[in-house]
């Protein structure tokens, strides 16, 4: 900490904002700041890592920073003191000579500092007469004992302490596997169709939306199709009740550097095709820059993830709780097929669907999975609304 003359009315102290009601604290990661800096209304001064985003801490005021009350690493909590800001014209006029008279201070400091450290003789006297630190003798000794003898680190080993967002995910799907009674079914799809409307328009579509046609925007497409048609695959069980929505909201997965995150499309079945794919995008983008806001992914009723991007031929998606299924899609591989009586090649893909057996009947899941290849077969079913 960095002394400055500071008046007590002048002192403001920097405070942990609000978090989402599902969190109740979070790890300060980093201070932007140090004692000593300048900060302006609502510049963050610090980033607290929650378990599921990255929160900046603002300045409620302008002025110098005067301290830092917490640690980088503390568990802090809503309302929680970090640092200490005044903003007293004393402090920012004596910050601003604080460096140029650094340098004169400096030698004079070290001399009486040499004086002043050197024992006098009747000090050595005293020190030679203090009796040990028993206090501090019984915890040395239980130190000693409890510390387990740390075998050397193998070669080519490293250890990083896992985020509070990597602990969030795997306490999450732990309680995932311990909580449902997941069964998944899988169906395959021809992308001839789908992708052919896709080459034809792509073009156009950028130029009236001005955002690219994907493909994970024409199965959220489906899959809100599919929901209205199998609406138990959209319900959730809470306590002894089977709760049926009759919204959709979507939550896409996307995979950072910090582990998985999973946006809400809210309303998603009043949203047209560009409305979700310029969502996509927004939240594609947000999530890399590490903005996305806790209110963006809360709730959800059903997720969609896409191994495909990664290479993913099949997989068994895990669901994402308090949700009952879960969409998987995956890479298109062009495969042989029987097609009217003769084998041609096809581009193909798999797709999963992993959901609560408690509450969806396999029936259910295969219907919801067969309503979804056909509307991706043949894309004209859904101006049909078939």
């Amino acid at each position: 900490m960095i002394g400055f003359p500071f008046e007590e009315e002048d002192v403001v102290d920097v405070l942990v904002p609000p978090l989402a009601e599902s969190i109740s604290d979070g790890t300060l990661a980093k201070f932007l700041k140090n004692p000593g800096d300048s900060v302006s209304v609502d510049e963050p001064i610090a980033q607290i890592e929650t378990d599921k985003v990255t929160i900046d801490v603002p300045s409620p005021t302008t002025g110098i920073i005067l301290k830092l009350v917490v640690n980088e690493g503390d568990t802090v909590k809503p309302g929680h003191k970090v640092a200490i800001i005044s903003t007293s014209a004393k402090v920012i006029e004596q910050d601003s000579l604080l460096s140029s008279s650094s340098s004169s201070s400096s030698s004079s400091s070290s001399e009486s500092e040499s004086e002043e450290d050197s024992p006098q003789p009747s000090q050595k006297i005293i020190e030679k007469k203090k009796a040990p630190n028993i206090e501090a003798t019984p915890k040395r000794i239980e130190t000693s004992i409890t510390t387990a003898p740390q075998l050397p680190p193998k070669k080519g080993e490293r250890r990083v302490p896992m985020t509070r967002l990597r602990k969030r995910v795997m306490t999450r799907l732990k309680d995932s596997q311990n909580t449902y009674a997941m069964l998944t079914t899988f169906n395959e799809l021809d992308m001839t169709n789908l992708m052919k409307l896709r080459s034809d328009y792509k073009e156009v579509f950028v130029e009236k939306h001005g955002v690219k046609l994907g493909l994970m925007s024409c199965f959220i497409k489906a899959a809100i199709s599919a929901l209205q048609h199998q609406p138990i695959v959209n319900a959730v069980i809470d306590g002894d009740d089977i709760v049926y929505r009759d919204y959709i909201d979507i939550s896409v997965a996307v995979a950072t550097a910090k582990g998985l995150v999973v946006p809400v499309i809210r309303n998603a079945e009043k949203m047209e095709l560009a409305e979700i794919e310029n969502q996509i995008s927004c939240f594609g983008k947000k999530a890399n820059n590490g903005t996305l806001s806790i209110d963006e992914m809360v709730g959800g009723t059903l997720t969609i993830s896409n191994g495909g991007v990664y290479g993913s031929l099949l997989s068994t998606p895990i669901i994402n709780p308090p949700q009952s299924a879960i969409l998987g899609m995956h890479s298109i591989m062009s495969r042989p097929m029987m097609v009217g009586g003769n084998i041609v090649p096809r581009p193909m893909m798999y797709i999963a669907l992993t959901y609560d057996h408690r509450i969806i009947d396999g029936r259910e899941a295969v219907y919801f999975l067969r309503h979804i290849k056909d509307i991706v077969e043949d894309p004209r079913r859904l101006l049909l609304d078939l």
